[in-house]
């Protein structure tokens, strides 16, 4: 089985660690320009691309407006057409309800497609101590179990990965699960690609359950949707007895002819395809075609949290393309496995603590995870105005913290600083410290650098985690309001 987020650390940990990767930093800037440069194209080629965004923003917001009623219909929709409706919670009830469909199936696997949702709620973790053995089939999902590792991308989960690497562990793994890798392996893609259609092939035709979630969910029609680009997902949702699904709550969209935008922004944003190689639609059961026995798994855990949120609400449009990933320059220099979550890049920093809230130090973290510099708002395919929520959580991490028995060195300077800004004898008092303070300063940045040169505001002690990456510039030797006296308001 693949690794797991628990217990990571907070993000500043983690990036510093990731950053002495240059393996790692070479793979993800060779990848995130690759795909940019594919999206770029295929966007240049639609003349209407706002009016398309503003297309697709305006059907997700309107779903999520009325959430509960589409939701109802969904429902009803899909309980006509023969499938099975489990509502959840959370990830422990998720996790629950598959795991009884699977029992009483008799399985001791299932087949699952490429699926966030699935990750989000450590599914495979909890099939696994219930005995249940989760087989992932998308490529990139594969490379990440077979090598116990963490996914670090949304849509290519193995960004992070060579193609040297991939070949090692192929060779050194999939014989323990399954089809052992031909021992003549070389590195090259579709090579790689075979071995992994001959590991995989036997899994489709064996299982008797699988899993999948679900891109779109069409509330009018009961319809479910899923679009790739492997063909594995369409093995999954044909050949098994048993098709279980597990869908985000925010994932419904009110009609069939919603789809449209979204099919056309999807491919494009993600892959940068015209369209994708696979979408397939199911709606509940067909006789003699396809799975018997259909499921779907209503998930909130934490969406409705986060649809209560004016701000950050907006998160909940995401149609997981990740195109605001391969254009944040944080995330090309650390990757995915430093945000702690399946969720990583901008849309992470937003979607964890919406999610999950800001309590714990990993998850208040992310927030922060941003130069803000709106690359993510330009790329989004629903205009998630990302930086905006950024800022919003930051403000809920600070309001978290506002009634803690310690309070923190920020709060403290915080605290001073109001002291000293609200009474007119103690800003000037303060104005002429400063001065002072910024004799010193230039001072010791010209001795302590050869040549006499001066600093660019590096402090040392406690001050360089600050002014590390930092100018700090030198508080001025003589205040605005000492110069307004000496020269009579600028007249002498």
């Amino acid at each position: 089985m693949s690794g797991t987020f628990v217990g990571m650390p907070a993000f500043p940990t983690a990036a510093r660690a990731a950053l002495g990767d240059t393996q790692l930093r070479r793979n993800l800037a060779h990848a995130t320009q690759t795909i940019r440069d594919k999206r770029a194209l295929v966007v240049a080629e639609v003349e209407d691309w706002e009016d398309l965004r503003l297309a697709g923003a305006g059907v997700k917001e309107a779903a999520l407006r009325d959430l509960a009623t589409h939701l109802e219909t969904l429902e009803a929709s899909l309980t006509r057409a023969g499938a099975t409706v489990h509502w959840a919670r959370d990830a422990a009830e998720a996790c629950a309800i598959v795991a009884s469909i699977t029992h009483a199936h008799g399985a001791d696997e299932v087949a699952k497609v490429k699926s966030m949702a699935t990750a989000e709620i450590g599914l495979n973790e909890a099939l696994e101590a219930e005995g249940i053995a989760a087989w992932e089939t998308d490529l990139a999902e594969l490379i990440v179990q077979l090598g116990d590792d963490l996914p670090s991308h949304i849509l290519v989960p193995a960004i992070h990965r060579n193609r040297a690497e991939i070949r090692e562990i192929f060779q050194r793994r999939m014989g323990d699960v399954g089809k052992a890798a031909p021992a003549d392996l070389s590195d090259e893609p579709a090579v790689l690609a075979g071995a992994a259609r001959e590991h995989l092939r036997e899994k489709f035709l064996r299982a008797k359950v699988a899993v999948s979630g679900a891109n779109f969910a069409v509330a009018d029609t009961g319809t479910l949707v899923v679009v790739e680009s492997e063909g594995n997902g369409r093995m999954c949702l044909t050949l098994p007895e048993v098709l279980v699904s597990v869908v985000g709550i925010e994932k419904v969209v009110a009609t069939w002819a919603d789809l449209d935008p979204m099919l056309r922004l999807l491919p494009r944003s993600s892959t940068g395809e015209r369209m994708n190689p696979y979408t397939s639609t199911w709606s509940g059961v067909s006789p003699g075609d396809g799975p018997q026995e259909v499921h779907v798994v209503l998930l909130d855990n934490g969406r409705t949290r986060a649809l209560a949120d004016d701000v950050g609400r907006q998160a909940l449009r995401c149609i997981r393309c990740s195109a605001c990933l391969n254009v944040c320059p944080v995330y090309e220099r650390v990757g995915g496995h430093a945000y702690g979550s399946v969720y990583p890049g901008p849309i992470g920093a937003i979607l964890n603590p919406l999610l999950n809230g800001v309590s714990d130090e990993q998850t208040a973290s992310l927030p922060y995870a941003s130069s803000l510099c709106g690359a993510c708002f330009e790329v989004c395919p629903v205009r998630i105005d990302i930086p905006s929520v950024l800022v919003d959580q930051r403000a809920a991490v600070v309001d978290s913290h506002r009634n803690d028995r310690v309070p923190s060195a920020e709060a403290l300077a915080m605290k001073a600083t109001a002291w000293a800004f609200s009474d007119s004898r103690r800003l000037a008092w303060a104005e002429r410290a400063s001065g002072i303070a910024g004799r010193v300063i230039t001072r010791f940045s010209r001795t302590t650098l050869p040549g006499g040169r001066a600093a660019s505001g590096r402090l040392p002690g406690p001050a360089a985690g600050w002014t590390g990456a930092r100018d700090l510039p030198a508080p001025p030797a003589e205040s605005f309001r000492e110069w307004w006296d000496r020269t009579d308001g600028g007249q002498r």
